[in-house]
Parts: structure tokens; sequence; C-alpha cells
């Protein structure tokens, strides 16, 4: 069972800077800066699961994603995560309408990746702020934590598309997170 641990932060634009400016010191790896459109679905049985399954668009690329958090207090977060490319994202909406996925949330996210200590490190810009996730095991996630210096940081708790539902957009039965055009 892929369980994917996590830590999230929301940071102001000085503390993203800093933490990128950190990064680079520490010699991690750096990958391509992506942009992302990830749509939520949802369906009777995964809102009684407390899961959600996604379609995340970068580029030409697709992937289907099932994740069901597990309840937990502390801030690092552990989740079941399922996930697949997927060839063709259109036809895969079509498939997911058919059996009976709604869409129910769009966020747009714009994300720079680093590997770092068995960690990957994203730090996002959504259209409602900047973020930085950790990913990797529990005692990997604290060593990156320490090297990064950033003992004051409050992790946020949200999920991306629980921070959609509170600062996105209605647009009939969909709320949408979107960067402004132009």
């Amino acid at each position: 069972m892929p369980i994917e641990i996590e830590k999230k932060y929301r940071l102001t634009e000085l503390q993203r800077t800093s933490i990128i400016a950190r990064l680079t010191e520490l010699c991690a790896d750096k990958f391509s800066a992506k942009c992302e459109v990830n749509t939520i679905y949802t369906n009777p049985v995964l809102q009684s699961e407390n899961a959600i399954l996604r379609l995340r668009r970068i580029g030409d690329r697709a992937i289907l994603t099932f994740k069901k958090r597990f309840p937990s207090s502390s801030p690092i977060k552990r989740q079941l995560e399922e996930e697949t490319e997927v060839a063709d994202a259109d036809a895969m909406e079509r498939i997911l309408d058919r059996l009976g996925f709604t869409p129910t949330l769009v966020y747009e996210k714009r994300r720079q990746t680093w590997k770092h200590c068995d960690t990957e490190i994203a730090v996002d810009e959504l259209p409602f702020g900047w973020f930085m996730e950790i990913e990797g095991e529990e005692s990997a996630i604290e060593r990156v934590e320490a090297e990064l210096a950033i003992d004051g940081l409050q992790a946020e708790e949200a999920t991306y598309p629980q921070l959609t539902r509170t600062h996105g957009t209605r647009n009939g039965d969909l709320i949408e997170a979107r960067f402004s055009e132009g």
C-alpha cells in the first residue's frame, strides 16, 4: 500500500525566497518548474471514505490519483496515494463522468521541486498563496527542516482542496482557484 508522508507549510514571499536560497546553498537537486491544473472529483463513495480522486494536468501529461488521508493530530500527514499516468486526459474526464464522478474543485499550481536527503521539497504558488511541502520518511522530513532552518514556520494542516474550498470562487457547482490572465 503506497503511503505518502508529507508536511506542508504556508509561506510568505520572503520565506519562499529564503528557502529557495537555502536549497541552492545545500546543493539540492532542482527540477524544472511546472504549471499544473488539478481537478478534484467526488461521488458518494469517495465522500463517505473521506477520499478524493484527482486528475492533474501538467502540459501534455496527465496523472490520475486516488488519495485518502489517515486521521492524525501530527503535522506530518500520512495518506494512501495510488496514481497512474493517463495517456488522454480528455478521455479520462469523459470516463469519470460516465462512471458518476463529478468535478467539484479546480485549482492551479506553479511548482518548483528539489530532491535533498531522501526527500522531495516542493515550493508551490497557488492563487491564494505560497506553500512548501516536504515529502519523505518522518526522520528525513525533520532533518530537512533543520537544514533549511525553518524552526519558526507553522505547519499548514489543510489540504489544497480544502484551501480551494475556502479561498476559491464558486462557478455553478464548481469551486475554482485559478491565476488571473494577463
